[in-house]
């Protein structure tokens, strides 16, 4: 299947590109977003980061034609250190789209998803070394069963985590769709959504690579420069939420003196998150669960 960008209009509008800005793309994945952000350059420059190779391959090639683009082979989380090291300490925009590349999803080599059957891999940094095979086959029933209800939002997880213990060792996908068949039999929906997706969170740190970026993102931004991010589940949206809101208001205890009132570092730009146009929507499924926020830096 093709990739398609999600909100990719819509993002790069509440990015409000200067042309000769310095912007960030922190995932990559199928250039879309930084294809449209160079598009809106002149004298800026684009900096590109994925940990995915195959997407930086396929990216590389989509953008050759650019010159004012550098990309680099590393998770978002080390931003901050890597643009550092190319002496950027300032960037006027910085874009996430938390989605996974359609081709990540369709590679059944993966591991991804539950509808094909495939090593239990869900790596998106191939050359990490932790896998969801090893996650389920190591991993103590606590640790499992914590990991599937804080990721997956699944209810029946120490059900699920008795059965993979009771079958260890899981060797493929079908191995543990299997057990989520037998436990979630009543389930609307796919057995095994909730399970995937817990996983795949675990196995990635994204949780921990998010919070990572946002606390640097402040002192990464310039005056007035913007963060925009479209998450597609509610425990990344309200992650988001929060920090938004933390770095945009001050709490100060009532009957109080307004003395030394420290500075807020943001403005929430989206006072609700954007969605998917109706279009959209109709035009990719995958798009259902995205919702964009959008932020900026207040001057100094």
């Amino acid at each position: 299947m093709k990739h398609v960008t999600v909100l990719l209009n819509e993002a790069i509008e509440y990015l409000n590109i200067k042309k000769d800005g310095i912007y960030v793309d922190g995932t990559l994945g199928g250039a879309g977003h930084s294809e449209l952000i160079l598009k809106n350059l002149s004298a800026g420059h684009l900096y590109a980061f994925d940990q995915d190779l195959y997407a930086i391959d396929v990216a590389s090639k989509k953008l050759e034609s650019y010159s004012n683009k550098t990309i680099i082979h590393d998770n978002f989380a080390n931003m901050k250190k890597r643009l550092n090291e190319l002496g950027i300490s300032k960037v006027d925009g910085i874009l996430l789209d938390l989605g996974m590349s359609s081709f990540q999803i369709d590679d059944e080599s993966r591991g991804f998803t539950y509808l094909k059957d495939a090593k239990l891999d869900m790596r998106m940094n191939q050359e990490s070394s932790l896998t969801a095979e090893e996650m389920v086959n190591t991993y103590d029933k606590d640790e499992l069963a914590k990991i599937f209800f804080k990721y997956g939002d699944e209810e029946n997880s120490y059900k699920i985590v008795n059965e993979i213990i009771r079958r260890r060792p899981l060797k493929t996908t079908s191995d543990l769709v299997a057990i989520c068949d037998k436990i979630n039999f009543k389930r609307k929906g796919h057995s095994s959504k909730k399970v995937f997706q817990a996983l795949r969170i675990a196995v990635n740190n994204e949780i921990g690579v998010l919070e990572q970026l946002l606390n640097d993102s402040v002192e990464l931004l310039n005056d007035q420069g913007r963060i925009v991010i479209i998450t597609f589940h509610s425990l990344e949206d309200r992650i988001v939420k929060h920090f938004f809101k933390e770095k945009s208001e001050i709490n100060v205890p009532k009957n109080l003196p307004l003395i030394n009132i420290p500075k807020m570092d943001l403005e929430i730009v989206t006072k609700k998150p954007v969605y998917p146009s109706d279009e959209e929507l109709e035009n990719n499924s995958r798009s259902k669960s995205a919702k964009m926020r959008v932020a900026k830096k207040i001057d100094a």
